[in-house]
């Protein structure tokens, strides 16, 4: 089952959402995240990556950005930018991107049902950005960036949704990216017990992204419960900041490769030891996207390929030898480019499809690697079919878009 609450969230007030909201922390770096805040003074980036209001000689993992997080957060709750609902509510989130609607739930997962694995997982963590988070939700003892949880579409809880999103929403907002943003507060106490029945009729929850910060947010609940040995199991600590989304009305990027040298290789070698594995055609100057499961395009001195993987270069009853991101590694990267862990090698790098193909051209053009990968996107049916299995995929194998901002909801572990 599926277990969700409602929570009194702390938002901030509608004519400052705009303002606050923040790309995830993640997926920038301190630079780009430093430029990112001027003249934004109430960007959440700077609780998020509160680095970026200290000296830059100051470590990003110094405990005095934790520290400035907390108070950073205090400053925006003191000048009431934030504002604490009055009674736990349920929230829907809904973000449009190119005519296309993604409607979450807004609430709190359970973090025994995280430890029972009825919320599912598909990503190996790092442990230094664990810990990372783990310091950053102690400090400010609040779950602040969402995690993006899916389940498999259910009528009844889209009849729902549609019904609550008949009525205006409390935020409604485009941010600089294009992006649609708007958020239902759900206070009906019959609407919220209906919705909290339908969902603990579904099997599991999934993470789609979030992993780091849904593990820490659960290592910190494990803190709270060692701190407090005769918890009940109903403190809010128990409970972590989610958005549930259907899985119909997701959509999953390709997620490329780029590698800065052929491993020794001349060109005329690389393309005979590739075609061993694959079915190679060269197209020319035009840029070409793969169109179907096991069908690459590479990218290789001012040349688009399309190489198909042939059929004996993987076992398709696999889960995850079948999944494209495998099919490239095990027969391509690894055993060719000598790409053997793509987690730690720094001859290797990804892009978001998010960002074209014009994006993994223009690397290769300008020398700063010699190849690249696109590849099809992973289907969340993929995704489902190996946490279902409890298996991990390769890194870097799912791109969501469009993401979610941090700031709009933040869920405090004490009320």
């Amino acid at each position: 089952m599926a277990i969700i609450r409602p929570f009194k969230a702390i938002r901030p007030q509608a004519k400052y959402a705009s303002e606050v909201a923040a790309l995830p922390y993640d997926v920038m770096n301190r630079e780009e995240a430093f430029q990112e805040i001027q003249d934004k003074p109430y960007s959440f980036l700077r609780i998020d990556r509160a680095e970026t209001t200290l000296s830059p000689n100051i470590s990003t993992y110094d405990d005095r950005v934790y520290q400035k997080a907390r108070e950073n957060l205090e400053t925006l709750i003191q000048d009431k930018i934030y504002l604490q609902d009055p009674k736990p509510s349920l929230y829907l989130y809904q973000l449009t991107m190119d005519e296309r609607n993604q409607t979450g739930l807004v609430c709190c997962a359970s973090v025994d049902e995280y430890l029972n694995n009825n919320i599912k997982k598909h990503e190996k963590t790092r442990e230094d950005k664990e810990i990372d988070r783990i310091k950053h939700v102690d400090s400010l003892n609040a779950n602040t960036g969402p995690i993006f949880l899916a389940y498999r579409q259910k009528e009844k809880i889209a009849e729902l949704t549609a019904s609550i999103k008949e009525q205006s929403p409390e935020i409604n907002f485009i941010a600089d990216d294009g992006i649609k943003h708007a958020v239902w507060i759900i206070e009906d106490e019959d609407m919220i017990e209906a919705l909290i029945s339908e969902f603990s009729e579904l099997e599991a929850l999934y993470i789609a992204d979030g992993h780091h910060r849904c593990a820490s947010a659960v290592r910190v609940a494990q803190m709270r419960r060692e701190e407090f040995p005769d918890y009940n199991g109903d403190e809010e600590f128990n409970y972590f900041l989610s958005v549930l989304f259907p899985d119909e009305e997701l959509k999953i990027y390709d997620y490329n490769r780029l590698i800065k040298d052929l491993n020794g290789l001349t060109e005329k070698e690389l393309l005979e030891k590739i075609n061993e594995k694959f079915e190679i055609r060269k197209l020319g100057k035009e840029i070409y996207k793969p169109q179907v499961k096991a069908e690459f395009a590479m990218y290789l001195s001012g040349d688009w390929y399309q190489i198909k993987a042939k059929k004996d270069s993987y076992d398709s009853d696999d889960i995850i030898a079948s999944l494209d991101v495998s099919i490239l590694q095990n027969n391509l990267l690894n055993p060719i480019l000598g790409i053997e862990d793509p987690r730690t090698d720094n001859r290797i790098d990804f892009v978001g499809g998010i960002r074209g193909l014009g994006e993994l051209k223009r690397r290769v053009d300008n020398g700063e690697m010699q190849i690249a990968f696109a590849l099809y996107p992973t289907s969340i049916s993929e995704l489902f079919a190996v946490a279902d299995a409890n298996l991990l995929m390769p890194p870097k194998s799912t791109w969501f878009e469009p993401k979610l901002r941090s700031g709009l909801f933040i869920h405090s572990l004490s009320d």
